[in-house]
Parts: C-alpha cells; sequence; structure tokens
C-alpha cells in the first residue's frame, strides 16, 4: 500500500483521557501499541498523521524505494516473517508487513487516522500531558513520542526554489502524477534516496542533471530473490528464520570495530568502494567526481549496484558546481551555468536533529523539547527520557541511531526499557517520573568521550549526524547488544518520582546505574 493510495484503515474515535499515548505508528509507534497490549496495558491510544501505519514506510514510495538492511533483520523479532520475496526488501513489501503486523496484533482500532498533533503540553497541576490535535482534544498519563528521525521532509535552501516554473517535489512526498517520460529531470542530492532513484528513472527519461555537494562511499548491494525451496525452508524448519536473522546481526555488528573504536580498520571497505568506481565507472572525469574525500563511514554508507552505471549513461550530467539559484525553469550554478529542466526532484533527506514535532511537546516548565535542546544540543538518558519532560518517552532519540545495522533492533530495545517502565508506574502507584539532570549529563558525558573517536567525528566530513553545533546527537557509539543490556530493565533510581499520595515530586533512591 502506498501514500496516494485509499485505505481502509479501522481506527477509533479521539479518547477524552488514555493512560498512554502515542504519538506515530511507524516502526517504533506501531511496536510500542503492539508491546503495550502484550504486557496488558489496553489503555492506549495512537495518534497517526498519516491514513495508515507505516510511517516512512508509508510515505516514501518513490520509485526504487528500498531497504539497505536485510530483511530478515529489518522486521520485528516477534513478528519474523518467512515470506520476504527479497534479501532486500522493496519499499511496498516492508508497508504490507508492518500493515500485516497491525492487523494479526488486533491494534488498529486503537490508532486515530488522520490526527496531527498540534501541541503537547505537561500539566503540573494534574501531572499528566493535555494533548491538542487535528481531531479534538485530549489527556494521557504518559506520552510515548514515535514520530521518528525521518518523518519531515528537509529542503534546501535555494533562492528561486519557489517559485521553480515545473514540477517540483520532495522525494518524501513523490508526485505520482507527474509523468516523467521524456523529460528533462534535475535531482537535487546523492544520498540514500538520491541513488535509488535516479536507476529507477535514467531509463524514462531525456536528460538527468543530477547534483552532487558530497560523494558518497556506495558498496555493493548483495540483493536477490529468495528461491522457493529456502522461503519453504524458512517456514517450515524449526529455528532457521532466527538462525538467519542472528547471522545477518553479527555480520553487521563487526563493522562497529571500525565505525565507533578503530576507524583504520574501515581501510578494506574502503578499497572494495574504491574498486566499485574503477571498475564500474569508464569515464576518468566522472570517475573523480564519484570519489569522496572523506574517511569511508563518516557519513551514511550506501549500497547499490545500479548508481554509477546510471551516472555513465550519455544522457546524465553529474554536476558538482553548487548551485547559486533558480530562475524560472533555470537551475544556476555558481559558475553561472544555466540548465533548464522540466522537474526538479529534491532528495535532500529530513530535519533530524531539528525536528518540528520538537516544537510542539512542552514539558513542566512550559519551554519545549527545541528549546531545551538548543541549550545544550539533543540529550536525553538512554536516548528516551529528557529532563524537565515528566512521563515522555521518546523512540528513536538522542543517540540511538545507526549507521551499520537495523533501528528495529534499537527500537525494540527501547521498547523493553519503556514497558518496564509503565509496568513499575501502575505496580508502584507512581503517577510521575521525571529523569535527574545529573543522569542525563553523566550518561551523555559517557558517550561524547566514546564518540570522540569515532570515524564520524574524525573522518573530515559533515553529515547530518552532527547538529548545528558540530556534537554528534544522532548516533549509537557501541555495539547495539550494549545499548540493549542497558535497557532491559527499567532503573527507577535514575528518576524522581511522586505516587498519588504525594504532593511533591521525590527522589527515589541515592545514586544510579548506567
Amino acid at each position: 500500500m502506498t501514500a496516494n493510495s485509499s485505505t481502509k484503515s479501522a481506527g477509533s474515535e479521539l479518547p477524552r483521557h488514555a493512560r498512554v499515548a502515542i504519538v506515530g505508528s511507524g516502526f517504533s509507534g506501531l511496536g510500542a501499541a503492539v508491546k503495550l497490549s502484550e504486557a496488558g496495558h489496553q489503555d492506549c491510544i495512537v495518534l497517526e498523521r498519516g491514513n495508515d501505519v507505516g510511517g516512512t514506510w508509508r510515505d516514501n514510495t518513490y520509485p526504487g524505494a528500498a531497504c539497505d538492511v536485510p530483511s530478515h533483520l529489518y522486521s520485528y523479532s516477534f513478528a519474523m516473517n518467512p515470506n520476504w520475496t527479497r534479501s532486500f526488501s522493496s519499499q511496498p513489501e516492508i508497508q504490507d508487513y508492518i500493515r500485516g503486523v497491525a492487523e494479526r496484533a488486533g491494534v488498529l482500532d486503537r490508532h486515530v487516522f488522520n490526527c496531527h498533533v498540534k501541541r503537547a503540553a505537561w500539566s503540573e497541576e494534574n501531572n499528566r500531558w493535555e494533548l491538542s490535535t487535528t481531531r479534538g482534544s485530549m489527556t494521557a498519563d504518559v506520552l510515548i513520542g514515535a514520530f521518528g528521525a525521518l518523518a519531515e521532509p528537509k529542503l534546501p535552501d535555494i533562492p528561486g526554489i519557489d517559485r521553480f516554473a515545473g514540477t517540483l517535489f520532495h522525494s518524501a512526498q513523490w508526485n505520482h502524477d507527474a509523468d516523467l517520460t521524456g523529460k528533462r529531470v534535475a535531482v537535487i542530492g546523492t544520498g540514500a534516496s538520491g541513488i535509488q532513484i535516479v536507476p529507477a528513472i535514467v531509463d524514462k527519461v531525456k536528460h538527468i542533471d543530477v547534483y552532487q555537494r558530497t560523494a558518497p562511499w556506495l558498496l555493493p548491494r548483495f540483493d536477490r530473490p529468495f528461491t522457493r525451496p529456502e522461503r519453504w525452508a524458512f517456514r517450515n524448519v524449526p529455528g532457521l528464520l532466527r538462525l538467519a536473522r542472528a547471522g545477518i546481526y553479527a555480520a553487521r555488528e563487526t563493522q562497529v570495530v571500525g565505525l565507533a573504536k578503530y576507524p583504520k580498520m574501515m581501510k578494506p571497505f574502503e578499497l572494495i568502494a574504491r574498486a566499485k568506481i574503477r571498475f564500474e565507472i569508464k569515464d576518468p572525469e566522472l570517475r573523480r567526481k564519484v570519489t569522496p574525500n572523506f574517511r569511508i563511514g563518516c557519513k551514511r554508507m550506501l549500497i547499490a549496484n545500479d548508481w554509477y552505471p546510471a551516472l555513465d549513461n550519455d544522457h546524465v550530467e553529474l554536476v558538482t558546481d553548487g548551485i547559486r539559484e533558480i530562475d524560472g525553469n533555470a537551475i544556476i550554478t555558481n559558475d553561472g551555468t544555466a540548465r533548464e529542466v522540466d522537474a526538479l526532484i529534491v532528495a535532500t533527506g529530513f530535519q533530524v536533529t531539528d525536528s518540528p514535532m520538537f516544537d510542539t511537546i512542552c514539558g513542566s516548565d512550559g519551554r519545549s523539547l527545541s528549546q531545551t535542546f538548543a541549550d545544550g544540543g539533543m540529550r536525553a538518558y538512554k536516548g528516551t527520557t529528557v529532563a524537565g519532560f515528566p512521563n515522555l518517552f521518546v523512540l528513536i532519540g538522542p543517540n540511538t541511531g545507526l549507521g551499520h545495522t537495523s533501528m528495529v533492533y534499537m527500537i525494540e530495545s527501547q521498547l523493553n526499557y519503556v514497558i518496564d517502565a509503565i509496568d513499575t508506574m501502575t505496580r508502584r502507584a507512581i503517577n510521575r517520573i521525571e529523569v535527574l539532570p545529573d543522569v542525563v549529563d553523566a550518561y551523555n558525558d559517557t558517550l561524547q568521550r566514546k564518540l570522540a573517536g569515532s570515524v564520524w567525528m574524525t573522518g573530515g566530513c559533515g553529515s547530518w549526524y552532527l547538529d548545528a553545533q558540530g556534537n554528534n546527537t544522532t548516533l549509537w557509539p557501541d555495539f547495539t547488544f550494549r545499548f540493549r543490556q542497558q535497557t532491559k530493565r527499567f532503573d527507577i533510581d535514575a528518576y524522581q518520582t511522586s505516587s498519588t499520595a504525594d504532593t511533591e515530586p521525590v527522589p527515589a533512591l541515592s545514586g544510579h546505574t548506567g
């Protein structure tokens, strides 16, 4: 199912109050709904601004959209899928999988679709969240922010782009009514989306100008269809699916040593990437343009087998001069060259460290997440809780991102922590928890020390991993199983709490665990 197709989602009406309100229903929000239901917390509601579950996989329907993590790892461990058709899944298949999980778990009736949260403010007087949405207002005891990092398209700041005379759209808002056949097309961006879009449309268009600011490092994409015997075995051989998943996980995890600990160990990957350039591109000048000038791994490593061959076509031009302005239907670069196009596709990624959703969530002192993060950067405890924001859990929060393996693993780790927190609150009649500021500081100081020697900080690049102050507030700097260990149990001693009998918040225990 795609974003521009009609949906038959069954959803609820907005309640006046819920024990738990979840904002967003991508992998993290849907996972929260499923695990809450399994734990017996039935009084929860999911507020989803779209017309279906799926999040980024519902919205990103551009040609060639696919995942760069193997299928068996890019799925819930509690809902493994023996029916993947390929080793790397396409967007429609992933969206079908997510929708199928929601249907089988029976949580669709806890969703309110087409419901955009305009504001969520903590009430100190009532110890609850007060939410204003496009479907009305409600309150909740606990708020789970599952709005995701890849939700808000990022548009380039180019003079005249708002007056472009042709067809213009972002890759995450693909215009399926736009026929690109025989057209002159420009694509801005050579990141994960751009390298999938260009090969997918190169044979139908008259000409493509690809505007590249920074050349990415590319590795081979070992993608193939699963055979019928393989799929039969995944369905019928006990333990095989879990074994395949474990093998993929282990292989991916080995990259952490090079990325986070010893960047020089990434050299073999760089040699493979350079060999790809040499064997897949004939033109020496084009080879020079696509060869990165930073250490591999500093920016997200991409995988593709058709990107370089697509660029090597006679009707494709890779433009590395910066864009000065857009005038009518012409894109003018810094050297004064004007290139006229009929359609402009913007593949410039998302607002990760400055999500607009941060403006809508306001804590106990009335300040928003944006204002709080503006002071010291995007900081949280275990990527999940933020000082000054009681009863708030953020999924895929600060420093939970990955550049080498499946984010679903991190999401499930956070869900372990959140469900145990809500269980603890229920069991002990706690109505308010808030992480202690010194706990957040100590945790993030440790993170930044670990990040200091990583390739992301020393590899000589600028990336969306870094915030405006140059801090890496996006990535997890260690093995993912270490994050799983940290989030296995809710450590209440890291929080100040109050119960229904208390009048003021009280620190729980002295000391805390990390």
